[in-house]
């Protein structure tokens, strides 16, 4: 029997009822029939899954291969995933000669991509630079690539960015930006860095801009409109917003910064929904990934045992570490911060590979909410170290950023716009879709005043 009975409208006709199993990606009618034929049967791998009890390691053939340069950055986001993450001593140019001869004693072949973080990367150009050069001489085949807050670009590092062929992000949430810090599309310089880079790699397909939603900035038409007119002010048309997604409250600054009730929910679930149908927001990657992700897993019958978490993280051949060789969870942790269930963010070393262990992590099929879930095809389990209060946080916010997707792409699938969910372990809040008439509906308007990092610690942050 499926899983979730949906109640959907198309306009003011009466209700239609749909079947859907998100452990099979099966969608039905009231009389047992397939909404969509089924394609022709395809061969899914299973993920595999990680617990702390029985946690996955590390492999030597790497896809993507995550380098942690280190913790600092010349912004001070306040729902940044860093802020509260210990700093561990931070590496420099001089270890990139012993990280790179190294290279050959643990990974084994060429990573199809190789990916610089911070903090702000761009603060370690200084190692940046021979390291990049080194990798670009030893792995010339490999795609590279960093997201940059764009403030510290200049004609003749974006020269040597694109010689090196690199693909940039520049983190920029638009009319939310403050939330982040300074505007750099407001400084003449470093607006001229901003747009000298934009005109050398956008004929290239090789940047984007990257906005996040938060509970002050969930508006994705207003985010592309703003970006839109610094694009074409500069002559591009065709542009590309990544990221996208709604943030996970790692820490007290992301809990702040997620939809913190009721009426905000459903007032991001609304906006959301009005925006796709309408194609406001077509310029967010997201949205049309997420929409296709949809269309494909219920034409497919992509079953839920094929899904890893959704930052991949958890992937075998997907390894973050830092210029010692540390194997660290992620991208956003350091070599000495702890996890929430209290395992050290440090999962091994390279020097042995075969010892690395992600005890830090929880794949999906091990939480009941998201086995109980019907936006587990997109959202595949939030983040994957989260737990207790933020575990469930985020659980809920991440809902309600994929719901309008699930709904959106049900619709377009049958005509009928789904309003209501029946499942006996799904909360009410989360059944009802769009709320009644009857509810407040909040969209929280942008602060006008950037909070700084420091006086937020000391409780003196600013509000709208």
């Amino acid at each position: 029997m499926a899983k979730f009975k949906i109640h959907a409208k198309q306009k003011d006709s009466d209700t239609k009822f749909f079947f859907y199993d998100n452990m099979t990606s099966e969608l039905t009618d009231e009389s047992g029939n397939y909404v969509v034929r089924p394609s022709l049967p395809k061969k899914w791998n299973k993920a595999e899954i990680t617990t702390p009890e029985a946690p996955l390691g590390k492999t030597n053939k790497v896809k993507t291969l995550k380098i942690q340069l280190g913790l600092s950055c010349n912004y001070s986001c306040v729902y940044c995933s860093q802020r509260f993450v210990p700093t561990a001593d931070e590496t420099s140019s001089k270890h990139v000669d012993k990280f790179v001869s190294n290279l050959d004693l643990w990974l084994e072949g060429e990573p199809e991509t190789i990916e610089f973080w911070g903090g702000e990367p761009l603060v370690y150009i200084k190692t940046i630079k021979p390291l990049a050069e080194k990798l670009r001489k030893k792995y010339p085949k490999a795609r590279f690539g960093m997201v940059t807050n764009g403030s510290l670009l200049n004609p003749e590092l974006n020269e040597w960015l694109d010689r090196m062929g690199f693909g940039i992000g520049i983190s920029h949430d638009g009319p939310g930006q403050t939330l982040r810090g300074p505007d750099p599309l407001e400084d003449p310089v470093q607006r001229e860095g901003i747009a000298d880079l934009f005109k050398r790699l956008s004929p290239k397909g090789r940047i984007s801009f990257n906005a996040m939603i938060n509970r002050e900035n969930m508006d994705r038409a207003a985010i592309q409109s703003h970006l839109r007119k610094f694009l074409d002010s500069i002559g591009i048309r065709n542009f590309t917003i990544g990221e996208g997604g709604a943030i996970d409250p790692y820490d007290e600054g992301g809990l702040a910064n997620i939809f913190q009730s009721r009426d905000e929910h459903l007032g991001y679930r609304r906006l959301t929904i009005n925006q796709i149908r309408k194609n406001k927001n077509t310029h967010f990657s997201i949205v049309s990934s997420r929409m296709r992700e949809y269309l494909t897993s219920i034409t497919e019958r992509r079953p839920a045992s094929a899904l890893s978490q959704k930052c991949g993280m958890d992937e075998i051949d997907t390894i973050a570490v830092d210029l010692r060789g540390n194997v660290i969870t992620c991208q956003n942790v350091s070599a000495i911060s702890t996890a929430p269930n209290g395992k050290q963010h440090m999962i091994g070393h390279v020097s042995q590979l075969d010892k690395v262990k992600l005890n830090t992590s929880t794949h999906w099929s091990a939480r009941k909410e998201c086995v109980d879930c019907p936006v587990l095809q997109t959202c595949k389990g939030a983040c994957m170290f989260l737990k207790g209060d933020l575990w469930e946080a985020a659980c809920y916010n991440a809902y309600s950023d994929h719901i309008p997707f699930f709904a959106a792409a049900i619709e377009k699938l049958t005509g009928f716009l789904p309003y209501y969910i029946e499942n006996e372990n799904l909360p009410e809040e989360r059944r009802d879709i769009w709320g009644s008439k009857e509810d407040k509906v909040t969209v929280p308007t942008p602060r006008t005043i950037a909070t700084q990092l420091n006086n937020f610690l000391t409780g003196e942050h600013h509000g709208h």
